[in-house]
Parts: structure tokens; C-alpha cells; sequence
């Protein structure tokens, strides 16, 4: 009989087999783990009931977001389809429905304000990177010298969500700061990372950047509960009203699909210079 431990092992090596992101592996895993501490009992008398009454514990217990219940229920799913080779009733464990409310962005003279206002080099390049070129949180973090591509003004972008690689852009305000950043900083470190950790061994974390961001945010006095994922979407956002299209925005957000694109379409101020026909009508009268 295979302890929790060695199950969970198993797990791991089965989310590593399919290629799934390092972010999901341990999301998977911490979850999983939390499942069989809460059941206490040998994984071979786990069942769909199980599993069941554990995401409706999570459900009403009323503190997680029904995007994490869901990645719960995704993790537990995995746990007994590949590593237990169980088929359950997914019927009896459906996900949450999530809600479609838009995400909020700053608008262009918060952003203004937030870069303008910013001191520290370090930070401002992640937010230039964020709002200049799109990238998310941890492609910011991955980020090595030799992705930054002057000539072309562009970023190089490697395995990012979906492994999937991209270019984007590099604007030249966001160049400038890099190169002070460089001359100030001089990260030289054998992995090229472009903002390493305080030891140089690995890159910075999204902990990081993310608190960064929230320390500057409140320094310049914007209230809005926002992340540093809001300049992602005011990069995008910002470029619809400018006139980019709708397909050169999902190529350089590396988004797999336009649907997930689209939602931009309702952040945009799209009825500038739009008439309502009630004030054309008039004109019949």
C-alpha cells in the first residue's frame, strides 16, 4: 500500500510527463495533498463521495474564490483519472460557474502617473515591460538580456502560458529605463536573467514584481484593487482605442484563443466619436 507521500509523488511525475506548467504542478499537488489530509484514510477507499463533500466544504466555507474551487476540483479530477486510473461521475462534481465581471485597469493617467512618479529603476522597468509590451507577471520575471531585441524593438517572449513562444513590443520609454536600469543595477549573472534574485541563482519571483507594484501603487495614492496584471490589460486596452486591431492584439497578448481577447472589446471606450441615432432623428422630424 503507497502512502499519501508516494501518491502524491506519483502525481507529480504524471503533471511533469504532460508537459503541464510548473505552476500548475504545484497548485495541483498542494491541492491534492490538502484533499487527502482533510479525508484521512487510505487512497484506496477514496471515492467520488469523497471528493464530493470536500469541494462542498470549500464551497461553503465561503472563503476562496470560485476560480480556486475550481482548481480544485480540476486537481482532485486529475488525482483520480491519471495517477489513480478511476473514472468518477463528473456529474456529481461540476465546476462553479465563474462570473463574467470585466477586470478593472488603470486608466491612462493613473498609468502615467504610476510610472512617472516611480524612483526605483528596478520597478519601473517591470511596469514599462507590463504596460509597454503586455507581458504577464511571470514572463516579466523570466525574462533574460538577451529577450530584450533593440534592433527590432521588439521583446522575445520564451514558453509562455501554454509554452507558447511570442514576440511583443518594446516601446522606447521602456528601452530607455532598461538601459539606466543596466548601467545602475548591472545584472551580470551566469543564467543572463534580467532581474535576478538577491543571490543570482534564479530570477526574481512574481512575489516580487507583484509587491513592487502594490508599494507603488499606494505610494502614488491609486485606490483601485488592482494588480500589476491590470497594466497587461491597460496595454491592450489602450491599444484597441488606438486603433490596433482586435487579431494584432491577441498575437502579441499570446492569447490561444480571440474569445479571450474579446473582453477588451468591452473595457475599450469604443463610442468615442460614436453618434446615437436618437440625436440623428431629429433631423426627419
Amino acid at each position: 500500500m503507497e502512502t499519501n507521500q508516494q501518491m502524491l509523488a506519483r502525481m507529480s511525475l504524471d503533471i511533469k510527463m504532460r508537459g503541464l506548467a510548473e505552476n500548475t504542478h504545484d497548485v495541483y499537488v498542494r491541492y491534492v495533498r490538502k484533499f487527502l489530509e482533510h479525508c484521512a484514510k487510505p487512497v484506496e477507499e477514496l471515492g467520488e463521495a469523497d471528493a464530493r463533500d470536500y469541494l462542498i466544504r470549500l464551497m461553503q466555507d465561503g472563503s476562496l474564490a470560485t476560480g480556486t474551487i475550481n482548481m480544485h476540483n480540476s486537481a482532485i479530477r486529475f488525482f483520480f483519472a491519471v495517477t489513480l486510473n478511476r473514472t468518477l461521475n463528473y456529474l456529481q462534481l461540476p465546476r462553479f460557474k465563474k462570473s463574467k465581471s470585466l477586470p478593472e485597469i488603470l486608466s491612462r493617467e493613473e498609468t502615467h502617473r504610476l510610472i512617472g512618479e516611480c524612483l526605483n529603476i528596478k520597478h519601473k522597468s517591470f511596469f514599462l515591460i507590463a504596460y509597454g509590451g503586455g507581458l504577464r507577471v511571470g514572463e516579466i520575471a523570466a525574462l533574460r538580456t538577451k529577450d530584450i531585441d533593440s534592433k527590432s524593438m521588439r521583446i522575445f517572449v520564451k514558453g509562455g502560458k501554454g509554452k507558447k513562444d511570442r514576440y511583443t513590443l518594446l516601446s522606447n520609454e521602456c528601452l530607455c529605463t532598461l538601459r539606466e536600469y543596466w548601467t545602475i543595477r548591472r545584472p551580470n549573472n551566469p543564467a543572463g536573467w534580467l532581474f535576478p534574485s538577491y543571490d543570482g541563482r534564479a530570477h526574481i519571483t512574481t512575489a516580487g514584481i507583484a509587491g513592487a507594484f502594490s508599494t507603488e501603487v499606494s505610494r502614488v495614492g491609486i485606490t483601485k484593487n488592482v494588480s500589476i496584471h491590470a497594466l497587461r490589460h491597460g496595454f491592450a486596452t489602450h491599444l484597441l482605442e488606438d486603433g490596433a486591431t482586435i487579431f494584432q492584439i491577441k498575437e502579441l497578448l499570446g492569447h490561444a484563443s480571440l474569445n479571450s481577447t474579446a473582453v477588451y472589446l468591452h473595457l475599450a471606450n469604443t463610442t468615442a466619436g460614436v453618434v446615437s441615432p436618437a440625436d440623428r432623428y431629429v433631423q426627419y422630424g
